[in-house]
């Protein structure tokens, strides 16, 4: 089975709302069907600098319990997908391996210190699973022991979806006094072997919109993420935010074509490769009525086994036009 397997998903309201030349210019790629992508949740998916590595979360349809796994390239397909050797003990989630294939980046409820009670949250009342960053560092036996992100960063229990430039400052997005109740983008810049404290990005709508996942350029030329700035199609879209010319952030963009869906998008990372996105679709496969044939017992938990059956799956997107369109070139 290839490793990804083009799959054009044209949705009547994507439709009308993308050009036709846009939606036959960014078609989306279901990846790793049935190994990759199944009827479980996925995202996140970070891949190692030699590209032979994919790392990603899988859970349950809540994301209540979620863990990180790796796999391998085998041919053209995904194979030996196994727990990653930091993972499968605590709620883990969103990976995302540096520019530099040196150090993977996580989210964990996990104690940050021996003795310490697990990071927690409390959202209407009730107490759930807390996230802070941690890292673990490239051995030549492997990853290292986890390290908890001192400091400023997870000063708060909700910090989420690590993306780090080959600067060193690190991206990403959280919920603190300055975020208005709702999650916003953040940046810390390195010191020393820690960062300083982090300051909110200022984009779009600015902090009355509820913004997710950052993806940054290696380079900081431009920035993508999940939200809704007003014309979200979906309950979240993926956005890209050009830098300025004064060395801020642009009007964030919604991507066109296929990207974005009627469905819930979120979650996107940048692949090794020029123009290279993945994000995450909760996009099912489009019934049609009347059905050729009544359903049977048998059929519904066949489609519910597949992985379009409204769960989240991993996409790949060739976005490569538009950066060429705002002047990126590689």
């Amino acid at each position: 089975m290839p490793s990804i397997v083009r799959h054009t998903l044209l949705f009547a309201f994507a439709a009308l709302a993308a050009s036709p030349a846009l939606a036959e210019t960014l078609p989306g790629e279901l990846l790793g069907p049935g190994t990759l992508s199944t009827a479980a949740n996925e995202t996140s998916a970070t891949f190692s600098a030699d590209e032979r590595s994919v790392y990603f979360m899988r859970g349950d349809y809540a994301s209540a319990d979620t863990t990180i796994l790796v796999a391998e390239r085998i041919g053209t397909g995904w194979g030996r997908i196994r727990v990653a050797p930091f993972s499968g003990v605590w709620r883990d989630s969103e990976p995302h391996i540096s520019p530099d294939g040196k150090r993977l980046y996580f989210v964990s409820n996990r104690p940050p210190a021996p003795g310490a009670p697990p990071v927690t949250t409390t959202r209407a009342g009730q107490r759930f699973p807390g996230a802070n960053l941690w890292y673990v560092d490239a051995r030549d036996t492997g990853w290292g022991e986890p390290v908890h992100i001192a400091g400023a960063i997870n000063a708060v229990a909700s910090v989420f979806n690590p993306s780090q430039a080959a600067s060193g400052n690190l991206y990403f997005s959280s919920v603190r006094e300055d975020s208005n109740g709702v999650n916003q983008l953040y940046m810390a810049e390195p010191l020393g072997s820690g960062w300083f404290a982090p300051r909110r990005l200022d984009v779009g709508l600015g902090p009355k919109a509820n913004r997710m996942d950052p993806a940054i350029d290696p380079q900081e030329r431009f920035l993508l993420f999940a939200g809704n700035e007003g014309d979200s199609r979906g309950a979240a879209d993926i956005y890209i935010v050009f830098r300025d010319a004064q060395g801020g952030w642009g009007k964030p963009i919604a991507l066109p074509g296929e990207v974005n869906s009627v469905w819930l998008e979120n979650a996107p990372t940048l692949g090794r490769k020029f123009g290279e996105l993945y994000l995450t679709s909760m996009r099912p496969r489009m019934a049609e009525y009347p059905k050729r044939q009544p359903d049977r017992v048998g059929d519904i938990a066949r489609r519910m086994a597949e992985p379009l059956n409204g769960s989240r799956n991993l996409w790949r997107f060739d976005i490569s036009s538009v950066l060429r369109e705002h002047g990126i070139e590689d």
